[in-house]
């Protein structure tokens, strides 16, 4: 068997990899996507459900920063229905007039938040008031927001839209397809990553093997031919079986170096011997032979 022979076997033994190697790709890269868009919506949804749950007198946050729900049009076209806007816990001695703060609504039922814009600061019997008004709105509102009423000051940050993504994400089937939905992706996806990697782990061995074996059958065929010589190569222990569950790979590295060393060395071309020059007899006792021949054919003529 040639080495060509033996470079032809092994490709393909390695080409059914390629299309496991390409999906393996690809379901990495799906994988990543996966984490960083899901991950920090699942961080992010869970805290804010937990301490939603622990404190249901105060509004969730994560560092003192608030995401709020816009629902009304009251500061349009600054702030729009379904937006959502990042507030920040401050003291509310730093609040000035022109700020859009977030606070408890008095006239509500005491845990609805709105956020409108302070137009003036109140002090009553040595306690300060904010009053405030919806931008988009005609008239102030009719009761002063007490300053331990206040929730957090408006950073200027909105995400236009968002609020009605978030407002599914509350909702049962929106609790469902943002947290129950993505852990089982994560943990699909970790077992198919898993299996694909063991899977290609055992194509590689028996690809091993194949090259492995192709060489010793071309070392047993270079042994039996008559017309070559026989190459001396070092004692090889024997290979384990394909499919073998403790298969020792460096050692069999090593085995496939010394072959391939070996049938290397007996590809190479044997230099012919160097031919003896003729003796100076045989030269001599030719050329008496040769005039011999040719003094038949001048006498001839004489005759």
């Amino acid at each position: 068997m040639s080495q060509q022979t033996m470079n032809e076997n092994t490709q393909a033994a390695k080409e059914p990899q390629e299309q496991p190697t390409k999906l393996h790709k690809a379901l990495t890269i799906v994988g990543i996507v996966l984490c960083v868009i899901l991950i920090p919506m699942l961080i992010i949804n869970c805290t804010l459900i937990i301490k939603s749950f622990i404190n249901k007198d105060e509004v969730p946050n994560i560092g003192g920063v608030l995401p709020l729900i816009v629902l009304t049009d009251s500061m349009a076209d600054e702030i729009m229905s379904g937006d959502i806007i990042i507030c920040q816990q401050t003291d509310p001695e730093t609040i000035v007039v022109g700020d859009d703060i977030a606070f408890f609504d008095p006239a509500g039922n005491g845990s609805s938040i709105v956020t409108h814009r302070v137009i003036e600061i109140v002090e009553e019997d040595g306690q300060k008031f904010f009053r405030t008004k919806g931008i988009n709105n005609n008239t102030e509102d009719r009761v002063l927001v007490p300053m331990d009423k206040l929730v957090g000051k408006y950073t200027g940050i909105r995400i236009p839209g968002a609020g009605h993504i978030a407002l599914f994400m509350q909702s049962t089937p929106g609790l469902i397809v943002c947290v129950v939905v993505p852990i089982i992706l994560l943990v699909g996806y970790d077992m198919i990553r898993r299996r694909l990697y063991e899977k290609n782990k055992g194509n590689d061995m028996e690809t091993l093997m194949a090259e492995l074996e192709a060489l010793k059958a071309a070392k047993a065929e270079e042994a039996t031919a008559p017309a070559e010589p026989a190459v001396e190569t070092p004692a090889q222990p024997a290979a384990p079986a394909t499919g073998a569950p403790d298969v020792d790979v460096a050692a069999l590295m090593v085995e496939l170096e010394a072959l391939k060393a070996a049938q290397a060395q007996a590809a190479a071309p044997t230099p012919a011997p160097a031919e003896e020059p003729a003796p100076a007899e045989e030269t001599a006792s030719a050329e008496p032979e040769s005039e011999a021949e040719q003094t038949p054919a001048e006498e001839t003529p004489a005759e």
